[in-house]
């Protein structure tokens, strides 16, 4: 096909706060005016803060990479998700995200994304089984991502397979959730003290608390194990007895829930809508399909050196991160006075970073709304992919799992194509922001056997 890949409609340039914070709670995507794909700066006031979009790759540098810590999260951001992630590494700043980085980051470093390789195999290999069974049939695919990435999430994770009946209830539950929670609540917009309540769905507060206990079982009979020396070795069990090197402390059981949401959340959301749009958009570009499948002929066995060779899947699977981002802004807060492009700016302000819009700048990407995977072999491509590209953020706080990531998207994307062939059904899918980039009403694809 010779259009473009869908996006969302813009909002007019100018709309009343109150429409704006309607629009932005049903999706902040098309909440945006499209003077933001070719702004480098852009100010949003409100009664009771400003908010500053930041595009120009010297700017986001500035604050992710070089000062990162004048740059905090955002407390705005966990307005929305602190039912779910609680203290999570996700949302702590300073000492306290320092320390859990120490503790996480051993788990994702070298050889471990060797070690996980097999378990992210088993759940391809699934992946590939449960839709044999759905060949010829029109296929909701962001349902099977979903739950490829949550296996592979059980997998490595705690070491047992989305069909033990802990991970089940926990991946129906999620599903729930991820469509009843948008990125930012509407407290995000007022000066609340601590305790006023903060306009959750009631939905979503009982399915935040159900996931949480169900993942509070599988940290509580894991460190039983670990105490009897009979856990397996995976990523639950390297994170909970890895110790900070400065303190030498541990993850408590109930820290270790907090991690465990975030895992789950940027591990299987993130994944699962990532996987989804790439499926998608072989099937509107069949011959690049048909180059993954021809490329993925060398996937014969469990060998994590295979992933070398799938270089094609890789780029396909980069582009789509490029056009739709899962997580599509980042919010972080200015603790000192700044000036950025001649503009002054408070303590206290919001710097947004999007994925969303910087990924399809106008003035750094060439055909920014085009499906192209060879653009990062061209200067154009090399460049932005240093300066403009960050769907799992940049610097400091680049997501720990980046690298687990560009092994199981690639290698599930493969292995799907090497046994079928997928076209588009029905109407494009409009994208849309919950806690990630989703299709409003669904993906549809058909598969056919190669």
């Amino acid at each position: 096909m010779s259009d473009l890949p869908p996006k969302p409609a813009s909002r007019p340039d100018k709309v009343s706060l109150l429409k704006y914070a309607r629009l932005f709670r049903q999706d902040i995507l098309s909440a945006q005016p499209a003077r933001l794909y070719r702004a480098w700066m852009a100010e949003f006031r409100t009664p009771f803060f400003r908010s500053y979009l930041l595009n120009q790759p010297e700017l986001v540098k500035t604050v992710l990479k070089d000062r990162p810590d004048d740059f905090p999260k955002s407390s705005r951001i966990s307005e929305g998700l602190r039912p779910l992630l609680g203290n999570s590494v996700f949302l702590t700043n300073g000492a306290v995200w320092k320390q859990q980085r120490r503790i996480i980051d051993p788990a994702f470093e070298g050889g471990r994304l060797r070690d996980t390789f097999p378990a992210m195999w088993q759940a391809s290999e699934a992946m590939v089984a449960r839709l044999g069974h759905r060949v010829g049939e029109t296929v909701e695919i962001e349902e099977e991502t979903s739950h490829a990435a949550a296996d592979v999430i059980f997998r490595t994770l705690f070491s047992i397979p989305i069909e033990h009946e802990v991970a089940g209830k926990v991946f129906s539950e999620f599903r729930d959730y991820q469509r009843t929670q948008p990125i930012l609540n509407v407290g995000a917009f007022l000066p609340l003290p601590r305790w006023v309540p903060r306009f959750h769905k009631r939905r979503t507060r009982q399915a935040a608390a159900s996931i949480r206990g169900l993942i509070a079982q599988l940290t509580e009979a894991r460190m039983a194990e670990i105490m009897a020396g009979t856990a397996p070795d995976d990523l639950a069990t390297k994170i909970m007895t890895t110790r900070d090197p400065e303190t030498g402390e541990t993850f408590s059981t109930s820290d270790m829930v907090d991690q465990v949401a975030i895992f789950f959340l940027a591990g299987h959301e993130t994944s699962a809508s990532a996987l989804a749009w790439t499926l998608y958009l072989v099937a509107r570009y069949p011959e690049w399909q048909d180059r993954i499948a021809e490329e993925a002929q060398a996937l014969e066995g469990c060998d994590f050196s295979v992933m070398g060779k799938l270089r094609i899947s890789r780029d396909v699977f980069r582009e789509a991160l490029r056009l739709y981002p899962p997580v599509p802004m980042m919010v972080r807060q200015n603790s000192c006075p700044e000036q950025f492009r001649e503009r002054d700016i408070r303590p206290g302000s919001q710097m947004v970073l999007s994925p969303w819009h910087l990924h399809r700048h106008e003035r750094l990407w060439d055909n920014p709304d085009g499906f192209d995977p060879d653009r990062f072999a061209t200067e154009n491509g090399k460049t932005c992919l240093r300066e403009a590209y960050m769907p799992f953020s940049s610097g400091p706080r680049v997501c720990t799992g980046a690298g687990f990531a560009m092994v199981e998207g690639p290698l599930i994307l493969s292995m799907l194509l090497k046994h079928y062939r997928v076209e588009a059904v029905g109407p494009a899918p409009v994208p849309v922001a919950y806690l990630t980039v989703r299709s409003k009403d669904g993906i549809f694809l058909r598969l056919t056997k190669r």
